[in-house]
């Protein structure tokens, strides 16, 4: 029986384009020096019919490194089924997911990597303390946090949604996730407390994101709090 991999990184490249590949590559000289037993698994799903071609980078990757694994499918769901997709397909001990567009500083992987190697938690993730994405980010964050603890209290969270985060296979495996949207991240800190599982949480300053705009638009807002709403109603 093969070894188990110790780390699976799961980046979601999605729209990342051509600077994903500065930013794999950044990753994989960070993760060299924590373990010599990694995993890069590298999400590029895709609308078909869009001009993304992230996947064609992807795989050029994918064929160059076999530390890399690449997933590129037509998409059948947002970025939780993207995030759902790559960390089903790790097969690390630990399961860390970061996303690729370099907003999120990659060093503090080896911060929450070295966390969650002490055995004490079941999740290490960060929360944005400084933020370089414009007022209406801030604010639309700071109400989203905000709402998810008047819902939700005694969770703890200073930030659900923020990465990286790293989880220990065995509690990915236990919550069972099903969010296909941008939910996925308050379903990860839900079910961390449903099942009881111990976090810990990394301050970090949150980049800004240059050369394109955010993905997160007003249908997107009107998603987060609406399965906040069914989500509580349906406990």
């Amino acid at each position: 029986m093969s070894q188990q991999i110790e780390l699976s990184v799961v980046i979601l490249c999605y729209r990342s384009g051509e600077a994903v590949v500065d930013f794999i590559k950044k990753v994989e000289e960070l993760v060299q020096t924590l373990t010599d037993s990694y995993e890069l698994v590298l999400v590029a799903n895709y609308i078909e019919g869009s001009d993304d071609r992230t996947r064609d980078y992807v795989l050029k990757i994918e064929k160059e490194n076999p530390k890399c694994k690449a997933l590129c499918k037509p998409k059948e769901g947002m970025m939780g089924w993207d995030m759902r997709s790559g960390m089903d397909a790790a097969n690390g001990k630990y399961i860390c997911v970061i996303d690729g567009d370099g907003q999120f500083p990659i060093d503090s992987i080896s911060a929450c990597f070295a966390e969650i190697r002490t055995g004490k938690y079941d999740l290490v993730k960060t929360y944005r303390t400084k933020r370089g994405d414009g007022v209406y980010r801030r604010f639309i964050s700071k109400v989203y946090n905000s709402l998810f603890s008047i819902l939700f209290p005694g969770i703890g969270s200073k930030d659900a949604n923020s990465k990286p985060k790293i989880l220990k296979a065995s509690a990915y495996h236990q919550m069972s996730l099903k969010s296909d949207d941008w939910f996925i991240d308050a379903e990860i800190m839900l079910k961390a407390r449903d099942f009881g599982m111990t976090f810990y949480e990394i301050p970090i300053e949150f980049y800004e994101l240059e050369g394109k705009s955010s993905f997160v638009k007003l249908p997107a807002i009107a998603e987060f709090v609406r399965n906040l709403f069914q989500y509580r109603l349906g406990k």
